[in-house]
């Protein structure tokens, strides 16, 4: 809400916010044909591979529109960044999923990139050793 604050000290800013608006969400139409994407490889592949399903209703949460303190417009807002939000999070988590039982090493080291979390219990890169004793297993 940090827009509000800027509004309150500079109201030229609303100009700027109404023309911006709609390319905040673009993005809505091509994301909601990627969620039907997901939705069909993750319901069909994970039960395939004996994958756990990722429950959506962990990730995704569009409640903010209940609170009555907030503009109607806000409402909406709040509605869109609840679900663009939480199924970006729900994706990555299907997606490292996929990765973990798919690959399962780790990525070359580079400055700056910092590996996700669930890397740490990945092969080491480059380790012919380590890959054979984890197939040979």
């Amino acid at each position: 809400m940090k827009y509000r604050q800027i509004l309150n000290h500079k109201p030229a800013m609303k100009i700027r916010y109404t023309l911006f608006a709609p390319i905040v969400y673009l993005p809505l139409i091509p994301l909601i044909h990627l969620d039907i994407l997901f939705e069909i490889y993750h319901r069909l592949g994970f039960p395939l591979m004996g994958i756990p399903y990722i429950r959506r209703r962990d990730h995704i949460r569009i409640d903010r529109q209940k609170l009555c303190y907030l503009k109607w417009y806000e409402k909406i807002n709040c509605m869109y960044c609840g679900y663009v939000n939480g199924w970006l999070h729900y994706a990555s988590a299907i997606a490292k999923e996929t990765e973990a039982y798919w690959c399962g090493i780790t990525h070359n080291k580079y400055d700056g990139f910092k590996p996700p979390e669930h890397h740490k219990d990945f092969l080491p890169y480059a380790d012919k050793k380590a890959f054979d004793e984890f197939v040979n297993k």
